[in-house]
């Protein structure tokens, strides 16, 4: 496997896209993942994302995409986050990443209003109408499990199901590590997604409050998920998840403690190539 870095860590930080990718690959990440939506992109960001990631040596493997509206009851507000999504594997194939990482959204109303059903059945739909597209792009999208009461994917159970109705090929697995934690996944029902996972997040938390900390900063068991995560047969990317540090002014230091601890982790588990 290598080890990643998705950009949010820089952005949310408040530093520039170009210092972000550099420090990236002067830190020793093997890849970058990109969290930037394209509506807000324009073609000088587009270009110098592209341009510094090159130099650097640091391929795209991911774009991080959150599509609440997909699974909206308005037929319009869905209909917008279908096109949007679209632009989004579009950047994938510009940026020549390999997956699109999907966010999906939650239940309304406490599934009182609208019947829990209709938007799990707008949800696949969506899905097989973008994986249709991701293929002739030879991209994949990795949908990830959130671990929230309401969300529509919070349980490994309800991501094999997912996959199966969805039916695509193309369409699989995001594993993110914390989230598994934080849902109590036994490490063995890792397992049951073996052949499907397309990307893997690692971060830590306390294992009750989602986190997304350096690990050993909280309680996550990642040696025994990734391990379970490299008995499926995955050699992709696992890509560290660093979102809103403490202290914004000393994020490279947060970075460079992320990326000591998971190098540690992943060498010891055997998995880093």
């Amino acid at each position: 496997m290598k080890l990643g870095l998705i950009n949010s860590a820089w952005v949310q930080a408040g530093q520039e896209t170009a210092f972000g990718i550099r420090k990236t690959k002067e830190i020793g990440f093997d890849t970058i993942d990109i969290f930037a939506d394209p509506f807000d992109l324009d073609v000088q960001e587009k270009r110098l994302i592209i341009d510094t990631a090159e130099a650097c040596g640091l391929p795209i493997v991911s774009v991080a995409c959150v599509a609440l509206g997909l699974i909206d009851f308005n037929p319009s507000v869905q209909q917008f986050h279908l096109d949007r999504a679209t632009q989004y594997l579009d950047l994938c194939y510009e940026f020549r990443a390999k997956n699109l990482l999907l966010v999906l959204g939650e239940y309304v109303w406490q599934q009182e209003v609208i019947p829990p059903e209709d938007q799990w059945a707008s949800a696949v739909e969506g899905l097989q109408a973008l994986g249709e597209y991701a293929e002739t792009l030879g991209l994949e999208i990795a949908i990830e499990l959130e671990p929230f009461h309401a969300s529509l994917i919070n349980s490994v159970e309800n991501m094999v199901r997912f996959l199966d109705d969805v039916d695509s090929p193309v369409v699989k697995a995001n594993c993110d590590i914390s989230h598994l934690h934080l849902v109590h996944a036994p490490f063995a029902d890792v397992q049951k997604l073996a052949g499907r996972i397309a990307h893997v997040h690692l971060s830590d938390c306390d294992g009750k409050r989602h986190g997304d900390l350096p690990p050993g900063r909280g309680n996550t068991p990642i040696y025994e998920y990734l391990s379970q995560i490299q008995k499926t047969g995955f050699d992709g990317v696992v890509s560290l998840e660093l979102e809103y540090s403490p202290d914004p002014d000393r994020i490279v230091e947060w970075v460079e403690e992320a990326y000591r601890e998971t190098d540690t982790i992943m060498k010891a588990v055997g998995c880093r190539i």
